[in-house]
């Protein structure tokens, strides 16, 4: 199977040193680069959450309204199930855009910035 990448480098790439990751951790930059995850990833881990206890406890507590059938043998229960691996889907696809778009590009430029020194 053949592949695009380049074989790895012979060369030993340059170890930051702790003074350099501090730094780095101290930024401005950094400090937005965790403020995009954290304004993303936060916000939808609790509602998902919240949203997989309320069809716990509907399936627990609202028998009656989970077992409604809506067509054939499809009923409430189900499609809230559905749902779950619906939306955990979407979350998964809607993070990985957000990460391509926003993250990644930042996370490149201190990396980078690290590595090469500058």
């Amino acid at each position: 199977m053949a592949t695009d990448a380049p074989p790895p480098s012979k060369t030993q790439a340059r170890l930051p040193s702790t003074e350099e990751f501090v730094a780095v951790q101290e930024s401005a930059e950094f400090g937005e680069l965790r403020r995009s995850y954290r304004s993303f990833a936060f916000p939808l881990t609790v509602a998902f959450i919240a949203w997989y206890l309320l069809y716990v406890l509907l399936s627990n507590y609202a028998g009656g309204f989970m077992g409604t059938k809506l067509f054939g043998n499809v009923n409430v229960a189900l499609l809230f199930g559905v749902a779950q691996f619906a939306t955990t889907f979407l979350i998964a696809w809607w993070y990985s855009r957000h990460a391509a778009a926003k993250l990644d590009p930042q996370a490149e430029a201190i990396k980078s910035r690290m590595e090469g020194g500058a």
